[in-house]
């Protein structure tokens, strides 16, 4: 029986490593398929890609899922989620004098008083008619909504005293460094390559903000998807396979030198190693700090789709003004999340499954053992750096909570 042939598109980021490795480990051969990647530098064209069948899945941003089903500045097309490629994985780098103003350069701090002492300089800049401008991947992204969410916990308004602009990832670093921006929340290695071209500090990493915070995923065409599931579960069962590697601490050198090579990443394997390593270089000239579960893979149902992850960030976009909280369209999102297809893919791998589809997010303080339909799970901490949940079946509360903060 030949291969099925399946395209993925992706961006030159650390976190598109389980399908990169899924290739380049023999994992989706193993599985029968066929898969070819196709490397893009922006998320727009990895997007149009993805809706015009040019490939069959991409390596893309979670809130862009939703936005492209729910049709936010576009045509709907329905998109679903049946894996997620990492949790977290993201650094905010300011330009080093605006860093040196409101963190220990050089070393993690308490990110509430770090977003205090910015909320302070951003209004005063914004007074004096030089409003921070801070750059991010998309609209829709995560990046985008974290930011956010951190400025606001910490007293900004992120509409009216700052402006949030979007730059590819692969040119964050050329932006900050170009001072057209003031910071830049995105992806790794573009933090580390501006620490080491001296363009900027890190001053919060995302798991800061949302420990255990979704971030890429694994999405497809839902028309794609039902006109025949079996392919789609080989490969999940490839990417699942290939975390398990991404996981093993004896094959981080080999793993760093694959993303390196021209045709992914294109980079440095040491700024990678660093990454999938925990170990951060917050600035330069300063020692690498390790930052546990900087990115998080595989481990603790970490691939799963979780339906409240999709609930939490459709709140987000309520909270931004990109969509109005409607009964319809919150279900709608929700549903791009897929566990049903998850479980199915990888039940015959006798692989621990959480039982419920959704639970309260940033409501584990502690390791939590969870129900399953199969294995045994144990949950680790997913709290919010200001202590709220979110419970996804009360949605206007949410919402009315934050409108009044």
């Amino acid at each position: 029986m030949s291969n099925t042939p399946f395209r993925i598109g992706f961006l030159p980021l650390v976190d598109a490593a389980l399908p990169i490795l899924a290739r380049e480990l023999g994992l989706a051969e193993a599985e029968r398929i066929d898969l070819t990647l196709v490397r893009d530098m922006s998320w727009a064209t990895v997007n149009d890609r993805l809706l015009y069948g040019h490939s069959d899945a991409a390596h893309l941003l979670a809130p862009l899922a939703i936005a492209t089903t729910l049709g936010l500045g576009r045509p709907a097309t329905p998109l679903s989620v049946p894996f997620v490629l990492g949790l977290n994985g993201n650094a905010i780098t300011l330009r080093p004098d605006l860093a040196e103003q409101i963190t220990t350069v050089g070393e993690p701090g308490d990110i509430t008083m770090i977003g205090t002492r910015l909320a302070a300089i951003a209004r005063a800049a914004r007074d004096g008619g030089n409003v921070l401008r801070f750059g991010v991947v998309h609209r829709y992204s995560s990046h985008n909504y974290m930011l956010r969410y951190w400025l606001a916990g910490c007293g900004l308004d992120p509409d009216r005293d700052v402006r949030i602009v979007t730059v590819a990832p692969p040119f964050a670093a050329d932006a900050l460094a170009g001072g057209e921006v003031d910071g830049i929340c995105v992806g790794e290695p573009w933090n580390s390559v501006a620490v080491d071209r001296g363009a900027g500090v890190i001053v919060a990493v995302t798991s800061q903000i949302w420990l255990r915070g979704v971030e890429k995923v694994l999405a497809m065409r839902t028309a794609r998807i039902d006109e025949d599931p079996d392919p789609t579960q080989r490969v999940i069962r490839a990417l699942y396979r290939a975390g398990e590697a991404f996981v093993d601490p004896a094959r981080l050198d080999d793993i760093a030198a694959i993303l390196a090579r021209p045709e992914y990443l294109d980079g440095s394997a040491d700024l990678i190693r660093r990454a999938i390593s925990d170990q951060i270089r917050f600035a330069r000239g300063h020692e690498l700090v390790h930052v546990p579960d900087f990115m998080f893979q595989h481990r603790e149902a970490a691939n799963f789709p979780w339906v409240s992850q999709a609930a939490w960030l459709y709140a987000q976009m309520c909270r931004a003004g990109h969509t109005s909280a409607d009964q319809a369209e919150y279900r709608a999102a929700q549903h791009v999340f897929r566990p049903d297809i998850y479980r199915a893919a990888l039940r015959p791998l006798g692989v621990p499954l959480p039982g419920a589809s959704s639970k309260l997010e940033g409501g584990i303080g502690d390791p939590l053992g969870v129900g399953t339909t199969q294995g045994r799970l144990i949950l680790g901490a997913d709290r919010f750096f200001d202590a709220r949940s979110f419970d996804p079946e009360a949605l206007s509360d949410y919402l009315e909570n934050a409108a009044s903060r």
